[in-house]
């Protein structure tokens, strides 16, 4: 059986893909979903095929493992699962990891060595960012950053202090890594004035975003001049809030350093989780879209309550250069937002503790409405003047809208905020 990607010459859209791209059903004795496939090591046809696996695996020989070899390098269901989350970026390559931090930090420390500067857009999920400022500066790599709405003028002038920086410290500028969405404020990055920025510093480092809060179904970074997309799959592509894995994507140039790095430590998906991702898949059109416009009437009824001070909505951006940011990148406005209360943290708590439907918890992206408390929970740990200078004040509530019925959650959210 073959793996229809065209029809008559027409490409097939990813929710069709999702399917069954990447997986023969005459392989696994007809089984119509890929079974799950739990073994730690695979059986070599002969001595030579062996050999040529390893040479493929270690580097020896370039292209990679021609076959599977052993489960910490490639499994059958990781191999679907990364096949189909390149369709929805468009991308060559895919790697699954056990974590959206496990992906972010081989990804950094595959491209970092002493001496280099990462470029960061602000602000970053706080534990990305300590990453990079605690825990790589152990090993001589340091970082500048840049405003998410950094224009491209001031796009330039941090590049320049990045690669002033790299020469003093004898290394140079590794990565520039952005994430826009900005958690959890929703600030946009210009991909594409980084993009234009970056080669006209002439710098050869690879651009990775972090697509969470809008990927894959609203934003497509790769189209508009970014290298790698990263991933919590732990989000909207999972959906459920029943797994935690991650995932990058790119060209396969800069895949397979990092799949090497992975090889070696480990971090690829287990099976199970890859099995749950590639159900997930099949749906994840269909809960993003009810969740976006779940989201927009939720916050049509948040906008003109007397008690919000404010919503980082994107369908609501009252600043013209993110509005024209999002015109150029986005597909769709999301279903994360940061609700602005009047008052400050006492009135966040008495809201938050107020909620019948929507769930008190950290993460975002899943089928149920959740709401946080961004200051004293998921970025306690960033210094009050950074959580200050990104904007993230004691009066902002992150809230991610689920696929409930819109007019239940408007109802709960009212009555939430008649405590305040």
């Amino acid at each position: 059986m073959s793996d229809v990607t065209k029809i008559n010459g027409r490409p097939l859209k990813p929710s069709t893909l999702m399917m069954g791209h990447g997986y023969d059903p005459v392989l696994s004795e007809g089984s119509l979903k890929q079974p799950l496939f739990l073994t730690s090591t695979f059986a070599f046809p002969s001595a030579a095929e062996g050999k040529r696996h390893f040479e493929g695996i270690t580097g020896k020989r370039p292209g990679g493992a021609d076959g599977l070899v052993y489960s910490r390098f490639n499994a059958p269901n990781q191999e679907i699962l990364e096949d189909r989350l390149s369709i929805w970026d468009g991308a060559e390559d895919a790697l699954s990891f056990s974590s959206g931090m496990s992906a972010i930090c081989v990804l950094l420390l595959t491209y970092a060595s002493q001496g280099d500067v990462i470029v960061h857009s602000g602000p970053l999920y706080a534990a990305t960012e300590g990453f990079v400022a605690k825990w790589l500066s152990k090993f001589g790599v340091s970082y500048i950053d840049f405003p998410a709405g950094a224009t491209r003028e001031e796009i330039d002038a941090v590049l320049a202090q990045g690669k002033a920086k790299a020469t003093e410290q004898g290394g140079k500028v590794c990565m520039v890594y952005l994430e826009s969405p900005g958690n959890p404020t929703n600030a946009l990055v210009d991909v594409q004035a980084v993009r234009a920025a970056v080669d006209a510093a002439g710098l050869e480092c690879p651009i990775a975003i972090d697509n969470t809060f809008l990927g894959p179904l609203w934003q497509r970074p790769l189209e508009h001049g970014a290298d790698i997309v990263v991933y919590s799959l732990t989000k909207y592509v999972g959906g459920h809030s029943d797994l935690v894995a991650g995932s990058i994507a790119g060209a396969k140039k800069w895949m397979d350093p990092v799949r090497m790095l992975r090889n070696t430590m480990g971090g690829i998906c287990d099976p199970n989780t890859a099995w749950m991702l590639c159900r997930s898949l099949e749906t994840v059109e269909l809960r993003m879209q009810r969740a976006g416009e779940n989201a927009e009437k939720v916050c049509a009824f948040l906008a003109q309550h007397p008690k919000v001070e404010g919503l980082g909505y994107l369908g609501m951006i009252k600043d013209a250069r993110q509005q024209d940011i999002y015109d150029r990148h986005c597909l769709g406005a999301g279903s994360t937002f940061s609700l602005l209360l009047k008052g400050g943290e006492a009135e966040c708590f008495r809201f938050l503790d107020s909620l019948k439907i929507a769930k008190l918890a950290v993460s975002l992206g899943g089928t149920e409405t959740l709401a946080s408390h961004p200051a004293s929970m998921t970025h306690l740990s960033v210094p009050d003047e950074r959580k200050a200078a990104l904007g993230i004040g004691d009066n902002l509530i992150r809230i991610s809208i689920g696929i409930e019925d819109a007019d239940d959650l408007i109802a709960d959210f009212e009555q939430a905020l008649e405590q305040v």
